[in-house]
């Protein structure tokens, strides 16, 4: 880990913790006898969500292990973190506003994993994403 610039630091753990947030209840629906939850996979474009995170983590683990990396990419390790960091937010963003039946059902609410996720999705995505869009202004 030693390897890893501090901005790969911060996406590493952000995205740790957005990979585990997906199982947690992102939303509950209380009614009289109970309540009732649903994990962050609940919305079908979150696998999605699911394997860019598990991508993230094993480049990062290959770049922890090998002094050179034994594979050639098209784009380099920075743009692929950025790429799928961004990706990873917007469809976070979507999920969180998403919520299921819709904006008029009542009684359907956000559950802890959603507010842990959304956050995990923001920082993974800030370190790379703030220098890249200032760089683009220059």
């Amino acid at each position: 880990m030693k390897r890893w610039s501090p901005p790969e630091r911060t996406t590493a753990i952000a995205t740790l913790v957005l990979l585990i947030s997906l199982f947690l209840p992102w939303y509950t629906y209380r009614f009289a006898l109970g309540s009732v939850s649903v994990d962050g996979l609940w919305h079908g474009w979150m696998d999605l969500t699911l394997i860019l995170c598990l991508v993230i983590l094993v480049y990062l683990g290959m770049r922890a292990g090998f002094s050179e990396m034994p594979l050639r990419m098209p784009i380099t390790g920075e743009q692929l973190l950025l790429v799928a960091s961004v990706v990873n937010l917007v469809l976070c963003v979507l999920a969180f506003l998403d919520k299921p039946g819709g904006l008029g059902v009542t009684g359907v609410g956000w559950g802890f994993g959603a507010f842990v996720g959304l956050i995990a999705a923001i920082i993974a995505a800030i370190p790379l994403g703030l220098p890249a869009l200032q760089a683009r202004r220059r």
